[in-house]
């Protein structure tokens, strides 16, 4: 079963007895357990009726007596198995064991009691036992794939607004273009740029400035590689940057940043502008507007210009050529120091 046929039987309210989960990201994988939970039992007693075990510590006999208890005031009762590790495709002998026990018992599970096991994976290449696919009973197995596209937009979209921070459709794409995709994740990003921006409309500059402070190093030196003329020592800081997993889209973002600083600061030690004026004018820290100083030094106004065009032809190329990013990215790297 995929997630929207899920959905569609929830909004039917037809449940099964169990489900088991699998997937990379485990607070998406927690807002379908949410709302599952939110449909079959009273609120009222939810503390009764809702029982969460963790499928490390514990095995079959705590999760079978879980199940077996009545609910309380209430048609339905929920037992959560979270770390169910039981699940994965390499488990010890006790997980074995615990998964031979569930396996069979799942088909008897009493009517009233709804069993949810979840497994996280702990990296791209991990997977669940296929014998999970053969277990009998009343039971759905649910990939939970990470959102792409429009459903990833919306989802995000729906955060702020819960969060009381509605944002603009461009300032959206931009911020999902540029984050991790994880709702955890992006849940902190989230509360950060709402604390940033302290009541007024998020604009993109906010964006750039929530995400600048992890890598504004690492862009700095890349582009003073790129002054100096040598590619394959900025080559080798995108490949670190993409190694900790910053987007291509944020690095791009972080690139067009630097050139557009260096024109601006460039333009201003033209006119007799001091570090102090310009540091203040650009809102940069005074130590950085000075090593940004001499780095714009570096370059002449025509070829920051040309480097500034080159980065808004590669967003262009990233969002409508169908083109390895990394490798939009080292031609970009090439471009600027011919």
């Amino acid at each position: 079963m995929d997630v929207i046929s899920l959905e569609k039987d929830i909004k039917s309210k037809r449940f099964k007895k169990c489900y088991i989960f699998y997937g990379e990201d485990e607070a998406l994988i927690q807002d379908i357990v949410s709302i599952i939970i939110k449909n079959t039992v009273d609120p009222s007693f939810l503390e009764l009726n809702l029982l969460r075990i963790d499928g490390i510590k514990e095995g079959f006999e705590v999760i079978e007596n879980a199940t077996e208890t009545l609910p309380f005031m209430s048609e339905k009762k929920v037992v959560e198995v979270y770390r169910a590790e039981f699940l994965s495709w390499e488990k010890d002998k006790k997980g074995e064991q615990t998964f031979k026990k569930i396996s069979k018992y799942i088909d008897t599970l009493p009517d009233y009691c709804i069993l949810i096991l979840y497994y996280v994976f702990k990296e791209q290449r991990d997977k669940i036992t296929p014998e999970v696919n053969r277990i009998k009973g009343d039971i759905a197995v649910v990939k939970v794939d990470k959102l792409k596209g429009e459903k990833l937009y919306k989802k995000v979209e729906d955060i702020f607004i819960q969060k009381g921070k509605p944002i603009g459709k461009i300032e959206l794409r931009f911020f999902v273009d540029n984050v991790d995709n994880n709702m955890r994740i992006i849940n902190n990003e989230v509360d950060k740029l709402i604390s940033y921006t302290d009541g007024r409309n998020i604009i993109k500059q906010d964006i750039l400035d929530l995400f600048s402070q992890k890598s504004e190093k690492d862009i700095f030196n890349m582009v003073d590689f790129l002054s100096q003329k040598r590619p394959e020592k900025a080559t080798n800081i995108l490949n670190e940057l993409i190694f900790r997993g910053e987007k291509e889209n944020y690095i791009l973002s972080m690139i067009e940043r630097q050139f557009k600083i260096l024109f601006n600061i460039k333009l201003g030690m033209s006119k007799g502008k001091s570090k102090e004026i310009l540091s203040r004018e650009l809102k940069l820290n005074i130590y950085i507007c000075d090593k940004m100083m001499h780095q714009s030094e570096k370059f002449s106004f025509k070829q920051l210009k040309r480097c500034m065009e080159l980065c808004i032809n590669s967003e262009r190329n990233l969002k409508t050529v169908s083109l390895n990013k990394k490798t939009e990215l080292e031609l970009l790297i090439i471009n600027t120091v011919m």
